[in-house]
């Protein structure tokens, strides 16, 4: 059955697929950077984040040369820091390995830091057109209600079992279109949340979950495992037009990132007031402020918030904060999206609502 899809998918995604700027030049670095980007974030939220990256390390060597905090500060508000510090260390290796150039080769992609079967399989296909596929959440969505498969999608091993299927049917010359029709197709018509849009389909007539009315029921996928709940208090300590920041370890959750200052549980005001004396702070005011949530992958932080006014001192104690103006915070500190809701009161903007305001 998956054979008779090529052509009328095909024809569908060149008819009217969506423009967006990775896709029109096929240059392999631009298609590696996207996908990178899309791993957690929409289509519509990644533009501006691919011009802006794109623009600041047009090429692999750029990028490999980039330093720590620019490039944090480049991919401030997409989360997940582990992507990017990846794609540095795979384009240290493509300097030294491939000339700067990545491979056209699906095996030595893949032995490239953070690229897996499925960004090899979308470098590969759609810049160079080799016969590979390239199955990400949208094409698994796609086989699975095609297919009638309640095999859950979070295996590897159904995963694999698509990759398979897929190669087979795989056409010569088109792999990088059919590859893009069926993340496409998944994008916009076969969609992750609510109904999908059956009417709308250029494969209803193949669809077994469609003929049976089960489409909703599908894919299956495993009750991922409850988030981890911190409580945790955070500070804008503010010296005149001055705010504190600090930075974090080099390693586990937003490493290397700047944050305001923050610490496990709910302190109270006085709780908070003798913290900053210990630090050789000394308050003149406190102020409490909204309450706010971030969600990670596995854990969540719920934050209380304080803003706290001190007394300038000509040297401070505490060498672990940093007092910065807004404009260097908001130009050089990478800063984590999670602090959003209280670097609003200093009209700090992170993350994504930087281009919400533009």
């Amino acid at each position: 059955m998956l054979e008779e899809i090529v052509e009328p998918l095909l024809a569908w995604y060149r008819k009217g697929h969506r423009i967006l700027p990775w896709r029109e030049r096929r240059d392999a670095y631009e298609i590696w950077v996207s996908e990178i980007m899309l791993q957690q974030t929409r289509v519509e939220a990644v533009k501006p984040f691919f011009e802006r990256f794109t623009t600041a390390l047009p090429d692999i060597s750029a990028l490999a040369q980039c330093g720590e905090e620019e490039l944090l500060k480049l991919w401030e508000g997409l989360g997940y820091y582990n992507r990017v510090r990846n794609m540095q260390k795979a384009a240290k290796q493509v300097m030294e390995e491939f000339g700067g150039r990545l491979p056209a080769d699906y095996e030595k992609l893949k032995s490239l830091a953070g690229i897996g079967s499925y960004t090899a399989g979308a470098i590969a296909s759609i810049a160079y057109e080799i016969p590979v596929p390239a199955v990400d959440g949208n094409v698994l969505r796609v086989i699975s209600r095609l297919t009638e498969d309640d095999s859950d999608i979070l295996k590897q091993s159904t995963k694999s079992r698509v990759e398979r299927a897929l190669l087979e049917i795989m056409p010569a010359g088109s792999a990088g279109d059919f590859n893009q029709a069926l993340m496409e197709l998944g994008a916009v018509i076969c969609v992750p949340n609510g109904a999908p849009k059956c009417r709308e389909c250029p494969l209803r007539q193949f669809c077994l979950a469609r003929a049976h009315g089960t489409e909703m029921g599908l894919p299956v996928k495993k009750k991922a495992k409850e988030r981890r709940v911190e409580e945790r208090t955070v500070l804008v300590i503010l010296d005149g037009e001055h705010l504190a920041v600090r930075k974090r370890p080099p390693k586990g959750l937003l490493a290397g990132m700047f944050e305001f200052p923050n610490f496990d549980g709910y302190l109270s005001e006085e709780e908070v007031l003798k913290l900053l004396k210990g630090y050789g702070l000394m308050p003149l005011q406190i102020r409490k402020l909204e309450d706010a949530r971030h969600i990670f992958s596995h854990v969540e932080w719920r934050m209380r918030g304080y803003a706290v006014r001190i007394a300038a001192l000509e040297e401070r104690t505490e060498d672990e904060l940093i007092f910065v103006d807004v404009d260097s915070a908001q130009q050089r500190y990478p800063m984590p999206a999670a602090f959003a809701a209280y670097a609003r009161y200093m009209n700090l903007l992170l993350g994504q609502e930087k281009y919400e305001k533009r």
